[in-house]
């Protein structure tokens, strides 16, 4: 084979497994449509970000959760965190299609899901997201 044909190959590859990633991402928020358990807390009427986490999570401690921390105070009562311990309720997670930590929904102001991150997400990322649920 040539360089060539190795770079089509690769890139085809690449480009499955995004594909795959993507629909697995889709699948996973249209599963969590009309969920509530784990929102026992939730304030009605508020966007939401639904945040999975671990205490061994070393990327929640030192990312992800500033960037939540950050966006929640920057809204003060605007918005809302929910914070799961996945290991502590692994019963939640597996009903939300949790696979990983960090992993974050972000409900709309009906509790619907709009957005799922899987894995880090950035405090920008997840200002935008939140505005366009309804913030």
């Amino acid at each position: 084979m040539d360089v060539l044909s190795r770079t089509l190959i690769t890139l085809a590859i690449c480009f499955a497994g995004l594909a795959a990633f993507l629909l697995l991402s889709r699948v996973t928020l249209l599963r969590a449509r009309n969920k509530t358990l784990g929102l026992e807390a939730a304030r009605p009427g508020l966007p939401t970000i639904l945040y999975f986490t671990t205490p061994t999570c070393v990327p929640c401690r030192t990312v992800q959760g500033p960037a939540i921390e950050s966006v929640a105070k920057a809204h003060g009562g605007d918005m809302q965190v929910i914070k799961i311990d996945a290991q502590e309720r692994p019963e939640v997670a597996d009903h939300w299609g949790v696979l990983s930590v960090p992993t974050t929904f972000i409900l709309d102001r009906g509790g619907q899901p709009r957005f799922l991150n899987a894995g880090v997400t950035r405090a920008e990322k997840l200002e935008r997201q939140l505005t366009e649920a309804g913030l």
